[in-house]
């Protein structure tokens, strides 16, 4: 009797949920389209995109929803047509039974500032090269020099997360030079000295170096002693006055 009730109970359940799922996760078909919602995610860390950059865009390609049937407007369309800007990473868009049109908006985040000599361009928080956007200034490392793209989007964004992710270097190095060679210059916020960190896969080792020289050699004679700090060479500093 109690097996018998249960499985009447657990089918009950499950037709009212697909009633649920008809009726109300999906508005009627006769339904128009009153109102598109647009919500851009952390907006705090990136403002280069507006909610009117989204409504320009969609009404340009003629998918925007207001005014229309609910039955006829394309979410997986609009989200397609709004990836398309390389500066959106992803694109949300979905219904809702009110006859409203709602669509979050995840923006790329910059890491890195790039000047090669194929222009200039962000490689944002996942190696990707995203455009510069208008009236858009970010405090980030820049990187100049003979850099390729795969030289930016590997090894300098990596570089960049380690100087992000680190408080003191996040501060302290303010601009990467790539020489011909290939070896690394860095530009430091405090001092006037040229560092020549070297190959960019050794950063790491070369940087606990140079803070160690930091902590027992320049906190001693002074940040501008040196013009020239060369790490290229295992186990030692070569200074330059």
């Amino acid at each position: 009797m109690i097996k018998k009730i249960l499985i009447v109970s657990a089918a009950a359940l499950l037709l009212a949920y697909l009633l649920f799922s008809v009726f109300c996760m999906n508005p009627p078909s006769d339904l128009v389209c009153k109102e598109l919602r647009i919500n851009i995610i952390d907006d705090s860390k990136c403002n280069y995109l507006s909610e009117a950059d989204i409504m320009k865009s969609l009404t340009k390609s003629g998918l925007s929803p207001v005014g229309k049937k609910m039955s006829s407007v394309n979410t997986a369309e609009m989200g397609k047509k709004l990836e398309e800007n390389r500066l959106i990473k992803r694109a949300e868009c979905y219904k809702t039974v009110d006859g409203t049109v709602r669509i979050n908006i995840y923006q790329r985040i910059p890491v890195l500032r790039v000047f090669s000599t194929k222009g200039s361009y962000y490689v944002d928080n996942e190696g990707e090269i995203m455009p510069v956007p208008d009236n858009f200034a970010a405090y980030l490392p820049i990187a100049s020099g003979f850099i390729a793209d795969t030289l930016a989007t590997k090894q300098l964004y990596e570089f960049a997360l380690f100087l992000q992710q680190d408080k003191f270097w996040n501060s302290q190095i303010k601009q990467i030079y790539v020489a011909q060679n290939g070896d690394i210059e860095l530009t430091p916020a405090v001092g006037d000295q040229q560092i020549i960190l070297g190959k960019i896969e050794n950063y790491k080792k070369n940087l606990e170096k140079l803070r160690l020289f930091y902590e027992k050699g320049l906190s001693k004679v002074g940040w501008n002693k040196y013009s020239i700090i060369n790490l290229k060479f295992d186990n030692q500093v070569v200074c330059t006055k």
